[in-house]
């Protein structure tokens, strides 16, 4: 942006650099606080984050370092709430096609897929007597 509004670059550097200095541009904590606000806010998972900050011109480091704050427990209760937020518009649906949809929508939000699989079937197999998905023959199961 500077170098668009044809500020020498010289010039530029060092507003840069007293920025910085004086805690106006810090990317670690934009990248913390980035993690923190899109995981609850969006419930994005790790690979979604990362692919954010890297968008957004963070470091490599910086993001890495970020997500590692991202407490894996914490990962997986916000995938958990997901699956079981969704799974209250499927009662109707055969148990593959439902997980087949909440494994696509834990991977659009950048969650790993063995994660995303266990919780699935662990919710799937919880919550059978709530909500009885079909079964592959279109009856609900005996």
């Amino acid at each position: 942006m500077l170098a668009e509004r044809e500020i020498p670059d010289e010039v530029a550097d060092q507003v840069l650099d007293r920025f910085t200095e004086v805690g106006l541009i810090d990317d670690a904590a934009f990248a913390n606080a980035w993690v923190e606000s899109r995981h609850r806010g969006r419930g994005l998972g790790k690979r979604a984050l990362a692919q954010e900050l890297r968008r957004r011109g963070v470091d490599d480091q910086l993001a890495r370092d970020a997500l590692e704050e991202l407490d894996p427990e914490q990962e997986e209760d916000t995938a958990r709430a997901l699956v079981r937020r969704k799974l209250r518009s499927m009662r109707s649906l055969d148990r593959q096609v439902a997980m087949r949809r909440l494994l696509g929508m834990l991977a659009r939000k950048g969650y790993p897929g063995g994660m995303a699989m266990s919780i699935i079937k662990e919710e799937l197999d919880a919550g059978y007597e709530e909500f009885p998905l079909l079964g592959s023959s279109g009856l609900e199961p005996e």
